[in-house]
């Protein structure tokens, strides 16, 4: 098969698909394709999986690319659409993060010290396959997921397809790379502290940390004792809402017009939004011009799009991330080391990071999801007068590949938060939050903005979000390396 051009079947659109374009065309225009017949579900694998073997030797999005049984996959999923089989994802190919089970695979958690292979799938990978998807592989993370970057000692470094020299972020860094230069349509993330949206802004793609619980962490329920959950990295919101359908279990909802993709589709109506930039960590925090800047034309954007834009930020206790989420991050850190195979081949970072957790004994973690209720609480006390809070992606642009290496755990956590500071505050409320790209820093980096919306109201946000993709479109973006 070409890299470039496929013989396409007359369709609705075209004589003649090209491969690159089609890569780039996202998970829904895809399925939209595969059911027209413009092309088949072998057809569009076989475009991913050469991409794949081009270019990922550069990026290394992916830590296994399980090409011989995603081809089984795509042949099965083709016969059903011949059959006249129609579900939201059928023939679609997508990526599983490496933190998240597939049956018959490892799942390292990006260590050396890992279980053997798994013999059934996650609950969300069962959801993806009855949705039709064709799993097409597994996507680097750092080890356990500690960090917003995605480098580790046994897998190597995950690259920014943006620029070589820098990382995706992470820990969904193998996902969103991917995604960003168009080695899957749509890839599963997780999110314990900003792991999906910290790698989809500095990637320039679309990510939704869902409201808690919503999709399924069986068979790793409460990881991180509350903190993580399981969403999408997708081309586009259509995209994002498409896989939520597909995979929600808080709402019971199947299909191409389930409640997510109809919200993405309508507008949002006049809300009423606050702009923050006020970081809620403790720690002092430089954030850049450019990402200050997006604040600002985010607030312009929506006045002119006539929704109430004020300027208004949070009740952020002053305690909240040293003494409720750092103790949670430290001590599923050291659950996670625990429950691998052979703790001793763990990285001596993430050693010394798990014996600070083991510090925290299971009463004070009881104590301290005894106190997320008031502390949510309290921090949501804006949402009585607010629809959503937008606030910067991120406080600067990607690391150097690199950067951290051979430095301590202490050093390397100081650091990287003051890269990060917006995110893992939404992860001790639990409720939904979107990464939304937005434009490129001065050395031509993504950079991105955050929208929080209410508990349970990913439907808010993603209609939001839409209206945003319409008036400052980015699917159409190319990194360099694509």
């Amino acid at each position: 098969m070409s890299p470039t051009l496929l013989a396409g079947r007359i369709g609705r659109y075209a004589a003649a698909v090209d491969a690159r374009e089609v890569a780039f065309a996202g998970a829904a225009a895809q399925a939209r394709m595969l059911a027209d017949g413009e092309l088949t579900a072998p057809e569009l694998l076989e475009i991913y999986l050469e991409r794949i073997a081009r270019l990922d030797t550069e990026l290394r999005c992916y830590r296994t690319v399980l090409s011989d049984s995603a081809r089984y996959e795509a042949a099965a999923a083709q016969d059903r659409l011949e059959a006249g089989e129609r579900l939201p994802l059928l023939g679609v190919p997508i990526a599983i993060k490496d933190d998240v089970d597939v049956a018959g695979e490892v799942t390292t958690y990006g260590s050396g010290g890992h279980r053997p292979a798994v013999t059934s799938d996650a609950e969300v990978v069962r959801r993806l396959r009855a949705a039709g998807a064709v799993i097409m592989g597994k996507t680097n993370v750092p080890e356990l997921m500690m960090f917003p970057y995605t480098e580790s000692l046994t897998f190597g470094a995950t690259r920014n397809p943006w620029n070589l020299t820098r990382t995706p972020g992470g820990s969904s860094g193998g996902s969103a790379a991917a995604v960003a230069a168009g080695l899957a349509p749509l890839a599963l993330g997780s999110d314990g502290g900003g792991s999906i949206r910290i790698p989809a802004i500095w990637s320039g793609v679309f990510g939704l940390k869902p409201q808690r619980d919503r999709v399924s962490l069986e068979p790793h329920d409460e990881a991180w004792y509350g903190l993580s959950v399981n969403g999408p990295l997708a081309r586009s919101v259509a995209d994002a809402a498409l896989f939520l359908d597909a995979t929600a279990t808080l709402s019971e909802v199947s299909g191409p017009t389930g409640e997510f993709v109809a919200a993405a589709a309508r507008p949002p109506g006049r809300l009423r939004i606050a702009l923050s930039a006020k970081v809620p960590t403790p720690l002092p925090v430089r954030v850049g011009k450019a990402e200050s800047a997006a604040l600002d034309q985010a607030g312009a954007l929506l006045r002119d799009l006539g929704h109430e834009v004020i300027t208004r930020d949070p009740d952020y206790p002053a305690s909240a991330t040293l003494a409720n989420y750092l103790p949670r991050y430290l001590r599923g850190i050291c659950d996670d080391a625990d429950a691998q195979a052979h703790p001793e081949r763990l990285e001596a970072r993430t050693r010394n990071l798990a014996r600070a957790g083991a510090l925290f004994s299971d009463r004070r973690m009881a104590a301290i999801r005894a106190a997320e209720p008031a502390l949510s609480a309290r921090i949501q006390s804006i949402f009585d007068d607010v629809d959503v809070v937008v606030t910067p992606g991120n406080a600067t642009g990607p690391s150097r590949i690199g950067a951290y290496r051979r430095r301590g755990a202490v050093w390397t956590l100081l650091a990287v938060a003051q890269r990060v500071p917006y995110q893992q505050i939404w992860n001790l409320t639990g409720q939904p939050v979107a990464a939304v790209p937005w434009d490129f820093d001065g050395d031509g980096l993504p950079i991105g903005v955050q929208l929080v919306g209410r508990p349970y109201d990913e439907a808010t946000l993603l209609s939001l979000s839409g209206q945003i993709e319409s008036a400052r479109p980015w699917a159409h973006r190319r990194p360099p390396v694509s």
